[in-house]
């Protein structure tokens, strides 16, 4: 006869816990497994914001997410949290850099006690292991570059120089446009950055993580930052990965298991956590920073801004609120206009005319 058994919620939770546990386990699903299907979670969602971005669909339900969290969350929470996300994305602080400092030194004193020491044990070349302290090394120059270095502000002074610079394309740049709050004449491909609270050349976009504008001046320095952060992070996951594969090899670790009540969880992961854990990182900052250079590289070669492309519609000029047209005018074709060619591209952005003129003139 079956005697019906009251379950507490405590109870409950536990059996399930225990049930999906099993589950794991006893399907092999190890670390690996689950950080992979992680990364391409991660991954998938990247792709889908950056398609995304150029539509209404984003606004539509990150406006309808937050109407929901409005009614959960206490007003008090909402207005800490909405002045939080205004000084840290709103207002220039050193917030980003210190983290940024932060993961990095973390990443590479793992890198240096356990990885570095293991892999001169197992007689690796030192030039292939140090080769992520230079790449560390190239990359800090130009992060500080990046930092400190003027992205070509628009003064009084120089407001003529930069009018002559670029055409305008009377779609997405006008003539005889002014600044609202610098009260400047607008150049082609400028833009007001509202956490600057500057005009500047050629804007690309605000950058948290340097703490600056990127534009015109400061473009190549941006780029290369970009270029050795994602080859330092590469560097390190290579040189993690062969490590872990060549420990495997010749200590057969591959045939070790630890056994449990609960299932198979590999003997590597438990040997090395930390370890394991890194590289699960550098791999996944790898592809994150290596699918952004390639956006990056890509409006680089056919010249276009980041303020651009998410402003540009591709066809048509639809969704450019300053330009002023009768309701009747056809829409006009937004064509970039800028760019010449491969090289001559890449070479404005790493010699850019005015700012050989404006050392000369200072």
């Amino acid at each position: 006869m079956l005697v019906p058994v009251a379950l507490s919620a405590d109870s409950f939770g536990y059996i399930l816990y225990q049930y999906l546990l099993g589950f794991i386990f006893n399907t092999r699903m190890d670390f690996l497994v689950l950080f992979l299907f992680y990364l391409a979670l991660v991954l998938i969602g990247v792709v889908m914001i950056c398609i995304c971005s150029k539509t209404h669909y984003l606004k539509g339900l990150v406006r309808g997410g937050a109407q929901i969290i409005s009614y959960i969350i206490p007003e008090c929470l909402q207005r800490a949290v909405l002045k939080l996300l205004h000084y840290l994305f709103h207002t220039r602080n050193h917030t980003f850099i210190l983290l940024h400092l932060i993961l990095q030194g973390m990443v590479y004193s793992e890198y240096t006690w356990e990885i570095f020491d293991y892999c001169q044990e197992l007689e690796f070349s030192l030039h292939y292991l140090l080769l992520p302290y230079l790449l560390l090394i190239v990359n800090l120059v130009f992060f500080i570059l990046s930092c400190v270095s003027n992205p070509g502000t628009i003064t009084k002074a120089n407001e003529l120089l930069f009018l002559q610079v670029y055409e305008f394309d009377e779609v997405m740049f006008s003539k005889n446009m002014k600044c609202s709050t610098c009260n400047l004449r607008k150049p082609a491909r400028s833009k007001h950055c509202s956490v600057c609270n500057r005009c500047v050349h050629r804007f690309d976009h605000h950058c948290v993580w340097v703490n600056n504008c990127i534009g015109a001046w400061n473009a190549r320095y941006f780029l290369l930052y970009l270029l050795t952060l994602t080859a330092s992070a590469a560097t390190m996951a290579v040189v993690s990965s062969v490590f872990l594969v060549q420990l495997v090899v010749v200590s057969d670790l591959y045939l070790e298991t630890y056994v449990d009540d609960l299932g198979h969880f590999q003997y590597l992961f438990l040997t090395f956590p930390r370890i394991v854990f890194m590289l699960g990182f550098v791999i996944m900052l790898s592809f994150l920073l290596g699918g952004y250079l390639c956006f990056t590289l890509y409006l680089a070669a056919t010249n276009q801004t980041t303020n651009e492309w998410y402003r540009g519609d591709r066809a048509w000029c639809q969704h450019c609120p300053h330009v002023a047209r009768p309701p009747s005018a056809e829409p006009r074709v937004h064509r970039n206009i800028h760019s010449h060619g491969l090289w001559s591209n890449l070479r404005e952005i790493f010699l850019p005319a005015t700012a050989h003129y404006e050392r000369k003139k200072n």
